[in-house]
């Protein structure tokens, strides 16, 4: 809360300033408007002859020219802070304001105090550069059996530059080794993941087959060229016994060097993603059970290889069988305090506790009696699961469209709650309740933590740079999702005010000039009438000698 204090006292400040500096403009042109209407009756001593003759000699046109030109400049100003608002989500004054005034309006020093300020700002900048991360999407679909799809009957494309330019890096990491070249096919696939021409990609893979069984080849073929899952699971068969090879060839040659040694690391890797797409393939082809236990033999085979994130797979393929124990299992595994948390795990364990109670849960009847320990329970586990990741109601809910997820995901961001609505919105609407449940609970967490930016409540503070991750990850025809949501700077509205009111008075003192010098003078009569009092008392006690001394100076 001083955090946010502070923060607040900042804008106030660079507020305040810039406010009375665009005020006293306008009061400038409202002189010069009012001297315009009242310039008549205006009496003025022989130092202001000179001054009074200029001001005589000013048009009508140059009154509505002045206010003209301030609403003008006004407007472009409005305009300009609008473009920069909705392209880098800050008001560009109150950003010079800070950055430029606060040595001059005594604002606090950024370096820290002490030592352990020090340390704890650190350790936040740690943790927020890892939670803006960019992470592979367990559940990424196959570009050729179901993006591709998508792009033919569309004619959108669901996959970004940059997210594919991220996939042709893990490629490069997982399934190469610094002794390809000693392998032609190797050698042609190590070109393959380079290359941007997918038909290119694929050339080189069939090139790669004519040369040797290439496993890396098959997996190429299998993502990117065949159009039916039925295919890629085809192709996957065919990578896996050419995998299997390699695996158990390396792994009897591991100990000889660090060159064997890379290269059975990679040929783990192979194997251990040809086998996890297999089990996807099952997945989508109806064979659930089938794919479960392909899941379960691969984590047990290769327990540290965490990278690929199999467990979530798991989860979501348990969900669809509705064993609910076992899912409950996996979550008491991997829901640690230690180990990184995702939204399938913290909306999967809210989905467990709101199946307990969501077929009785009822508004109103809750308001009467309170809640009871279960439903207090799964309230509690929706408000975690809403704090990691606030996207992902709306679209359980279905109040923002679906799209296609990408193949990386921002953890706590947008592309992770398409990621995971997409595949786990069923599992919630075949728990009778639970829609309903997370509907009438999921805003009571933004109550609970009213600065998500500076302090969390089971978090850490929601990280600053999803919105910026989330675009580039996402395709321009989707509207990212943004927490929190911003709202329009004051100095937005400030200067789209000024702008109306310059050119209401430019328009009015065109159309109706001497309408609007009445007004003028009632004003400026009402306004100064204390001015006047204080003056009259003044020279009734001064003596007239002095008061015309004193104008004389």
């Amino acid at each position: 809360m001083a955090e946010a204090g502070a923060g607040f006292l900042e804008q106030l400040k660079s507020c305040f300033v810039w406010s009375w500096t665009s005020l006293w403009t306008l009061w400038l042109f409202a002189a010069l408007f009012l001297v315009y209407v009242l310039r008549g009756p205006l009496k003025v001593n022989d130092n202001l002859a000179t001054v009074s003759m200029f001001l005589n000699t000013l048009t009508p046109k140059f009154y509505v020219a002045l206010t003209g030109t301030s609403s003008l400049i006004s407007g472009l100003i409005l305009i300009f802070e609008w473009w920069y608002f909705r392209k880098y989500g800050t008001s560009f004054i109150e950003q010079v304001s800070v950055s430029h005034l606060r040595p001059l309006l005594g604002g606090v020093d950024n370096s820290p105090t002490n030592s352990n300020t020090s340390n704890g700002d650190s350790d936040s900048n740690r943790q927020s550069v890892s939670e803006c991360k960019v992470w592979r999407n367990p559940l990424n679909l196959f570009r050729g059996a179901e993006y591709n799809r998508y792009t033919w009957v569309t004619g959108r494309e669901p996959l970004t530059y940059y997210d594919m330019n991220l996939s042709a890096q893990d490629h490069q990491t997982f399934f190469t080794c610094d002794t390809d070249h000693l392998r032609p096919a190797d050698a042609i696939m190590q070109k393959a993941w380079r290359e941007r021409n997918p038909q290119a990609r694929i050339s080189a893979a069939h090139e790669a087959l004519e040369l040797n069984e290439c496993a890396t080849a098959y997996i190429l073929l299998a993502e990117e060229e065949a159009t039916t899952i039925v295919e890629a699971e085809k192709l996957f068969k065919q990578a896996l016994k050419a995998g299997e090879g390699c695996y158990r060839r390396s792994q009897q040659l591991q100990h000889h060097g660090t060159q064997y040694e890379a290269q059975h690391r990679r040929d783990t890797n192979v194997l251990v993603y040809i086998k996890r797409r297999l089990a996807m393939c099952a997945r989508k082809l109806g064979r659930t059970r089938e794919a479960v236990k392909m899941m379960r033999d691969l984590m047990k085979e290769f327990p540290l290889l965490s990278m690929f994130n199999i467990h979530e797979n798991l989860l979501e393929a348990l969900l669809e069988l509705q064993a609910y124990a076992d899912v409950q299992a996996v979550l008491a595994k991997y829901d640690d305090i230690s180990l990184p948390k995702s939204a399938t795990i913290c909306y999967t364990a809210a989905l467990l506790k709101a199946r307990a109670v969501s077929d009785k849960f009822s508004p109103e009847a809750a308001s009467r009696r309170g809640l009871s320990t279960a439903e207090m329970n799964a309230v509690e586990a929706i408000h975690r699961a809403v704090e990691f990741n606030p996207h992902v109601p709306k679209y359980l809910l279905e109040m923002k469209s679906l799209i296609l997820p990408p193949e990386h995901i921002l953890k706590r961001g947008d592309s992770e709650a398409i990621a995971y609505a997409f595949f786990h919105l069923q599992h919630w609407k075949r728990v009778e309740g639970a829609l309903n449940l997370l509907h009438c609970t999921w805003e009571g967490t933004f109550r609970m933590i009213p600065y998500p930016l500076e302090k969390g409540h089971l978090f850490y503070p929601y990280p600053i740079c999803t919105e910026t991750a989330d675009r580039e990850l996402l395709p321009s025809f989707h509207e990212v999702s943004v927490y929190p949501k911003k709202e329009l700077p004051f100095f937005i509205l400030f200067t789209a005010g000024l702008c109306s009111f310059t050119a209401m008075l430019a328009l009015l003192t065109h159309q109706f000039p001497e309408l609007m010098g009445v007004f003028a003078k009632a004003f400026l009569s009402t306004l100064f009438a204390p001015l006047n009092f204080v003056m009259e008392k003044v020279e009734s006690i001064l003596p007239s000698s002095l008061w015309h001394q004193l104008t004389r100076i």
